[in-house]
């Protein structure tokens, strides 16, 4: 296998230029109407010949013969306000890449440019004496942001057929430029949206026995019911609900007639994540019976965890040792957020890692807060990485 530093090196440049332009033009999801137009008209400079999806987002193959592998970068921004005061910042207030979608864009634009010079043009790198007959298709999701996620559309679509297996990365600021985390298994969590309204008879405080109290039911249910789920669920699932609204009546000396509670319900295991919804009924119900309320449960399906096949997390950590060497790569731990990459995961044999953007020794962002600045460095990196991977799926597959 040839080592692809170079080639990527001439590629670098332009999707650094692309990340600057679609970080300064951030879009929403579903509304990513000109960065897709970028994406495509970029692809097209170079002799490729890229595919619209029905709302927004593009795919491309690279290549001929059967898909060996697929490649797949999200695309949308956030509703926050930037604060990085970058001469590149957003111009549309209130909208940041504040979770690092415009690398991920920028290296499967760069990664997708770099295939096709190798594999049509072989200008910079003698891959001619490599059976490389296949193609790549490279992805850019839309709405990744917007749950259930934008990758339900892609699938809808059917861009994944015929696709055997897929790679993602995602930017970590925790990780420096340079480096990569990878985990065999759950990666992320199944992220689901629970709310639940009581509702009964109020009255006087000063009358409690007359009144069907869903304050003091909310407070029960708030308290008992992660408990009780943690005896009912697998603990090995990392099942995780977190209350993050309360809200019941106005004044100090009156019973409400209603009252609303609301979380997340987060899991790192799929079957787990299958059998949640029945069973939080269950306990919901029993925790609120004895106060005689009406429950109403509502279980807003997110999305299911990342499982990271170990095939797939093979080819990224071989193509990481080959390019970068083998203490690039750290052990990521598995996180409880959500990421829709998880229904292609579930459609064919997949894998993510996490792809480093802190500048070592500089300052530790978050994600999804509009200060983060992550390291541009890691743009080349990432493309290397999927790169090599690509190069060495299409040998494997011949």
């Amino acid at each position: 296998m040839p080592r692809i530093a170079h080639a990527v090196e001439e590629v670098l440049g332009e999707a650094i230029a692309l990340r600057r332009d679609i970080h300064q033009h951030p879009e929403l999801s579903f509304r990513e109407f000109r960065t897709t137009e970028q994406i495509i008209a970029a692809l097209q400079r170079h002799g490729l010949n890229p595919h619209r999806l029905e709302s927004t987002g593009a795919w491309v193959d690279i290549g001929s013969g059967p898909i060996v592998l697929g490649i797949r970068a999200d695309i949308d921004a956030l509703p926050v306000k930037e604060e990085t005061g970058l001469p590149y910042a957003s111009v549309h207030d209130g909208i940041a890449h504040a979770c690092g979608h415009d690398i991920h864009t920028a290296v499967c634009l760069g990664t997708a440019i770099t295939l096709h010079r190798l594999l049509m043009q072989q200008t910079m790198v003698p891959v001619d004496h490599l059976d490389l007959t296949g193609r790549i298709r490279v992805i850019f999701q839309p709405a990744e942001e917007k749950l259930p996620g934008g990758s339900l559309e892609v699938i809808r679509q059917g861009v994944l057929q015929d696709v055997p297996r897929i790679i993602a990365l995602h930017a970590d600021p925790s990780f420096n430029v340079g480096t990569i985390g990878t985990r065999i298994g759950a990666i992320t969590s199944a992220t689901d949206t629970i709310r639940v309204t009581l509702t009964g008879r109020g009255g006087h405080t000063s009358r409690p026995q007359q009144t069907q109290d869903v304050v003091y039911a909310l407070a029960q249910i708030a308290a008992q019911v992660p408990a009780i789920l943690g005896r009912r669920i697998d603990v090995r699932s990392g099942a995780q609900l977190t209350w993050g609204h309360i809200q019941a009546g106005h004044a100090p000396n009156a019973i409400p007639a209603t009252g609303q509670l609301a979380g997340t319900l987060r899991t790192l295991d799929v079957d787990a994540w299958d059998s949640a919804s029945e069973l939080l009924d269950e306990v919901i119900g029993n925790v609120a019976a004895p106060f005689g309320v009406k429950v109403q449960l509502e279980h807003i399906r997110g999305v299911p965890p990342v499982v990271n096949n170990e095939a797939e997390m093979d080819l990224i950590e071989d193509a990481t040792r080959f390019e970068l060497g083998s203490r690039t790569i750290e052990l990521a731990s598995q996180s409880m957020g959500g990421e829709d990459f998880a229904w292609m995961t579930k459609q064919v044999p997949g894998a993510m890692f996490r792809l480093g953007t802190r500048t070592p020794s500089g300052p530790t962002y978050d994600l999804h807060q509009g200060d983060y600045n992550p390291d541009e460095r890691a743009i080349g990196v990432g493309m290397q990485i999927f790169t090599q991977a690509a190069l060495r799926a299409l040998v494997g597959a011949a």
